[in-house]
């Protein structure tokens, strides 16, 4: 064998047999750390931590605290409104829809609901002519009805809030010093409190027992999230918080809740759970019409003004009106005691 033959032939054979390296994959990258979601409930509370001192404030201060608020939410209100029929293609008055909206718990406060229907009538007519002058009058019949109806459904009911807060006066005017005997002159602050704190605590209500047990929808074509068990649980809830206010005011203000008694507390805290279950549903239908899930997004968590104030607008005007029939069956028809 010469010198530069290979030693061994088999080397190849071994060399094929012996496994390869082993060569490690790179890091897999680490992923990016997304900021988590605040969630709805909490930019709930926020928002509601915000709006309820103010509103709570004003409520007991009275007078032109409160008309301020409700001027307020009555111009952010229609403005939210007229933007939800603008979706529609309506092309509302909107600013003299909103000047108007505005008028309403001013005339309320200087003088009475009666003297804000009066207006509502002069605001129809000023409507109609105004848009007797308008080069499109195929948009008249649009135009007119979804700016009345914003005036209507946003201004004079929560104009509501203003007779509602001075209610010993408005009482004064109707049974004179028979009324004024027999209430309290803040009576009024106890009664726009409850009203609100019984609506509000049904919204609660209707949530949790909605999200824990609700299977059942109580409205699906306005509004799917809805169950019947969210709507059992907001008139439980309402009903329960109107007896804590009403044993709370007996025990710390008696004499501003003396004239409820506790059968009457109860049924109306009742009515009212139920007419605000009634005003989410009113403005739910318009929102779906119009294909938005908010009205606006001023509160976070909440949506816009109107989305929190929609059941308070039918519920506001029923307690003032319930309150001046519970008045009615104690003294008599007004001016029977002058």
């Amino acid at each position: 064998m010469s010198e530069g033959a290979p030693r061994n032939v088999g080397g190849g054979e071994a060399a094929a047999a012996r496994p390869e390296p082993i060569h490690p994959r790179p890091p897999s990258p680490v992923a990016e750390a997304r900021p988590r979601k605040v969630s709805n409930l909490v930019l709930r509370l926020v928002s509601a931590g915000l709006l309820i001192p103010p509103v709570v404030f004003a409520i007991w201060e009275g007078g032109l605290w409160v008309l301020g608020v409700v001027v307020v939410f009555t111009l952010l209100g229609l403005r939210e409104f007229y933007h939800l029929i603008e979706q529609k293609g309506a092309h509302p008055l909107r600013s003299f829809g909103m000047a108007a909206g505005a008028a309403l718990p001013v005339v309320a406060y200087l003088g009475s609901e009666y003297h804000a229907t009066v207006l509502m009538t002069v605001v129809l007519l000023a409507m109609m002519v105004m848009q007797l002058s308008k080069s499109q009058i195929s948009e008249a019949l649009e135009s007119i009805s979804g700016t009345f109806f914003g005036v209507f459904y946003v201004g004079w009911l929560l104009s509501h809030a203003v007779v509602l807060r001075e209610f010993s006066s408005v009482a004064a005017g109707k049974w004179t010093d028979a009324a004024l005997a027999l209430m309290h002159p803040e009576v009024g602050a106890f009664y726009l409190f409850f009203a609100i704190s019984v609506v509000v605590m049904g919204d609660v209500g209707a949530y949790f027992a909605g999200r824990a047990w609700g299977r059942h929808k109580l409205a699906p074509n306005v509004s799917p999230g809805k169950t019947v068990e969210g709507a059992v649980g907001a008139v439980l809830a309402a009903t329960l918080l109107g007896l804590v206010l009403k044993g709370l005011c007996d025990r710390f203000l008696p004499d501003l809740s003396a004239q409820l008694g506790w059968w009457a507390t109860g049924l109306v805290a009742f009515t009212l759970a139920v007419v605000g279950i009634i005003g989410d549903l009113v403005e739910s239908l318009l929102k779906r019409d119009a294909e938005v899930k908010d009205a606006g997004s001023l509160l976070p968590g909440m949506g816009g003004i109107l989305d929190r104030i929609d059941s308070n607008l039918l519920a506001i005007p029923v307690m003032y009106y319930l309150m001046l029939a519970y008045t009615y069956l104690e003294l008599g028809p007004p001016g029977a005691l002058r």
